[in-house]
């Protein structure tokens, strides 16, 4: 089984044993990484879409066709473990693709993706053919849907569904909200009670009524399906921008949530995002910053990490905008750097604003 580190695509896998393939988005194409088993070294295998910048990646369970996103390319799979690519982006009207999400009801598979422009548009042929789900852009917030960057269009960066019910999905915009359909996505509904620079949400598998929600300013925990919610944000130390988060598949009480010390508006005076990563063993009641084996200041950001579970054991991965995996074997107790000198992992700009003078202006 191969694993996939990226900021909009798969986050949480559930295995029979350790993976040692391991896939990256990265801002210069995917890398492929390879170990020749559980406690050896990782090491690049190979590269390909090197001339994109890829935001999410997605492995289909049954076919194995890798589904790769990108800022300036759509979408592209491969049916032979990345030894070739083919662009599968008829009925995309956007280029810019910053989530994936691939769901099956019954012998149907289907791709969700979010662009940017914020639209959805989902696939039921494995992405030859996609089509839009034009609702969401009617619900009553849309008008006011934007992003700092320019050209300051929002974008639908994750898009979750019910692991028990296919119909229900929830898309997060940002910065825009959250928005629920109960129905596929014929229809949207608006959710209220939480910042709107939403970064991703997750579902339990074990209660599908509750979510965690972790955003730009707050990170929030609903139990009924996002009617009402919770700030838990005070709870977490030095995680002022909150992003990448997993849950453990079979231990749910067991998360893990990144983030940086301040929003990126600080980030572009000290070139430095300060991340860390917390961990809960309590469903989010309370929370420890770890970092052994990480410097004592990291200035690049923690822009993905994954859990991979199996037989109780589990794997954490976690890369930043300086092309730097660190890995943690230990339910995050100690971390080392698995891989480095690959390109940057990052959502948006995030990589150019800690190495370079730019502003959102």
């Amino acid at each position: 089984m191969a694993i996939c580190l990226s900021h909009g695509g798969t986050t949480i896998y559930s295995s029979e044993s350790p993976s040692n393939d391991l896939l990256i988005a990265t801002v210069g194409g995917v890398v492929f990484c390879k170990r020749d088993g559980l406690g050896s070294a990782w090491r690049v295998d190979k590269t390909g879409l090197e001339k994109h910048h890829v935001i999410a990646l997605v492995i289909e369970p049954l076919s194995q066709t890798i589904f790769a996103s990108m800022h300036d390319g759509g979408v592209a799979a491969s049916t032979d473990f990345g030894e070739t690519w083919e662009f599968r982006k008829n009925g995309l009207a956007y280029d810019n693709v910053y989530s994936l999400t691939c769901s099956r009801s019954g012998d149907t598979v289907r791709l969700y993706a979010g662009t940017e422009p914020a639209h959805i548009y989902y696939s039921d042929d494995m992405g030859g053919t996609w089509t839009e789900l034009p609702s969401l852009r009617t619900v009553p917030s849309v008008s006011k849907w934007t992003f700092p960057a320019p050209p300051h269009d929002a974008h639908v960066i994750n898009i979750t569904v019910d692991p028990k019910e296919a119909n229900v999905i929830y898309a997060c915009v940002e910065q825009g909200g959250v928005f629920k359909s109960m129905d596929a996505g014929e229809t949207w509904q608006e959710l209220q009670g939480f910042n709107h620079d939403c970064h991703r949400l997750l579902i339990l598998s074990s209660d599908t009524s509750t979510l965690y929600l972790p955003t730009g300013y707050g990170f929030y925990r609903s139990y009924d399906r996002g009617e009402t919610w919770e700030n838990l944000g005070g709870r977490v130390a030095r995680l002022g921008y909150p992003d990448p988060m997993v849950i453990h598949p079979t231990n749910e009480k067991l998360m893990f949530l990144s983030g940086g010390e301040n929003d990126p508006y600080h980030w572009m005076q000290s070139k430095s995002a300060n991340p860390r990563i917390a961990r809960s063993r309590d469903s989010g009641e309370t929370w420890e910053v770890l970092g052994n084996g990480m410097p004592e200041r990291l200035d690049a950001s923690f822009e993905a990490m994954i859990l991979e579970a199996w037989n109780g054991s589990c794997e954490l991965y976690a890369g930043n905008t300086n092309g730097e995996i660190y890995y943690s074997n230990d339910e995050g107790d100690s971390w080392s750097k698995a891989i480095e000198g690959i390109p940057a992992v990052s959502k948006t700009i995030h990589h150019t604003i800690l190495r370079a003078d730019l502003s959102f202006d």
